[in-house]
Formats: structure tokens, sequence, C-alpha cells
């Protein structure tokens, strides 16, 4: 990474802004809180961002978890997710700033699997839209990147696992102690680990997981092969 170029980085006190903290505490980052930082207000995000003049904004911060939340309180999913993206692009834009969108996974259809980049998305439930919502705006803005990301905490914190489901989960370590090779790039990005079964992934952090498998019934709600093609961010990792 460049010297002295300033950096905000919004989510840093969630699940993987926490890690990405403790790797990357340079004084260059700026990590604000949501009262410092409401994405939510547009007065608010355009007076944080003037005062601190960044090289680059990423942008993690989202409501995620619970994913029934984004059917239960539509009105915070799209203020959050959606339009609190926009407001960002929107000053980004203005003082030319580039912008870096931590998207999903979950914005493709999950049918086939080894998704591409420039496959045709079909998000599998109302959080996955309400990321693809936020992808619009910062797709519209060139000077972006926009990663659609498979990673999970370590060790896996849940107590079960697929073992006829494949993705390409990650460990937030994995990501952010790399995260720097890709600020040059632009355009759109699938980051994630090899090509694994849920369960096998597991339990190598997680020894008590145990082993489940999708039924039938459950194959709309739990697709078994959700894996991308992440050749391009493989050959980034290489350089």
């Amino acid at each position: 990474m460049e010297k002295n170029k300033k950096i905000i980085f919004t989510g840093g006190n969630g699940r993987f802004g926490k890690v990405f903290r403790v790797i990357n505490n340079s004084k260059n980052f700026y990590y604000p809180t949501s009262k410092q930082l409401d994405i939510t207000n547009y007065k608010n995000v355009e007076k944080y961002i003037k005062k601190i003049k960044p090289h680059f904004l990423i942008h993690a911060a989202a409501l995620s978890r619970p994913m029934e939340l984004h059917d239960k309180d539509i009105i915070k999913s799209i203020n959050t997710n959606i339009l609190g993206t926009l407001n960002l692009v929107k000053v980004c834009s203005k003082f030319n700033i580039k912008i870096i969108y931590f998207s999903t996974n979950y914005v493709y259809p999950f049918k086939n699997g080894k998704y591409k980049e420039n496959d045709p998305l079909l998000p599998i439930n109302s959080y996955a839209w309400s990321k693809l919502g936020g992808e619009a705006s910062v797709q519209i803005y060139k000077n972006s990147l926009i990663l659609r990301i498979c990673m999970t905490e370590k060790p896996f914190v849940h107590k079960k696992a697929f073992a006829n489901m494949k993705t390409n989960f990650m460990f937030h370590e994995d990501l952010a102690k790399n995260f720097v090779k890709l600020l040059k790039f632009k355009g759109v990005i699938n980051v994630g680990g090899p090509t694994n079964s849920i369960y096998n992934f597991a339990k190598k952090s997680n020894s008590n997981v145990k082993k489940i498998f999708v039924k039938k019934n459950l194959k709309k709600k739990f697709p078994l092969d959700s894996t991308m093609n992440i050749s391009k961010y493989q050959k980034i990792l290489k350089k």
C-alpha cells in the first residue's frame, strides 16, 4: 500500500471489522463509530468524509444476521444496506474517492456453482437483494471495487455444518491480512477460499462440529453448490 494514503473503514466494530483493525492498525486507517459516521444521513457522511479527506473508503458496514431481519424490518434493511451505500457513493463521487464495497456471494443464483464475476445475478434471499441494491450504485461509480465475499468467523461458530453443500468459505483473518493487495483494483472480484464442503471447512477450526445433510425439500433454501470462480482473486494473491 502506498504510504500516507488515508483510508476510512466503515463497520470497524463488526465481526470482520474487529479482526481487520488488529491486522491493519496503522495511522492511515480511520475507524469511525456509527455515531461519527451515520451512513443513513447524507449530510453526516459528507461532513465526516470532507473532514478526513481519505484516498479510499472501505465500506464493510452492513445489516446482515439474522437473515430473517431483512424480511421483518424492510425499512431498516433498505436504509442501511441500500441507501447507506448510496450516500457513501454520492459523497465519494463528489470528492473522487475510491470506494471498496463489501458484497456477498449470495447475489448469485446458486444453481450450478463456479460463478464468474460477469455471470448473471439472482439473489437467493432478502439480505442478498439488499446487498445487490448497494452494488447497483457502486457499479455506476467507476472509481470503485466490488468484492463478492464468502467468509466467516474463526473458529467456526455453528454447532452443525452441511456435508453435502459446497462453498468457498474463508476466515476473516485470511482476507484481512491480504486486503491491501486489493486496493489498486477496480471492477468486481470474487473473494473466498478453496472449494470445500461446509463441514470439511468447519472441522478445521472446530473439531466438535456435527455433520448434517441438506434434505431434498430444503434445497431451495440451502443450495448445494454456492461456489464461485475465484481465479482472479488467487492471481492477485500471488503477485
